[in-house]
């Protein structure tokens, strides 16, 4: 990893552990050129979409691919029978 990529990696994880939509520091964040990949699990749905509009913010001039799945977090619709 070059020191340029290693640099836009640690911006975009500071930026989207400080600003105060997203404080996130479970996402893992991949950069190859210009692109820019978010990866982990968030519980929203906005959590999510904060993510890329926080990283949009911090870097528009980069393609962002976001993967961050919204974890479900709906209680079970039956219940568990252990045998």
């Amino acid at each position: 990893m070059t020191e340029e990529t290693q640099y836009r990696v640690a911006h975009v994880r500071r930026a989207l552990a400080e600003d105060s939509r997203t404080a996130e520091l479970g996402i893992r964040v991949n950069v190859r050129g210009d692109d820019v990949y978010l990866s982990g699990e968030v519980t929203t749905e906005n959590r999510r979409a904060d993510l890329e509009r926080v990283l949009r913010e911090v870097a528009p001039e980069v393609v962002v691919h976001n993967d961050v799945r919204v974890a479900d977090t709906r209680e079970p619709a039956r219940r568990e029978e252990l045998r």
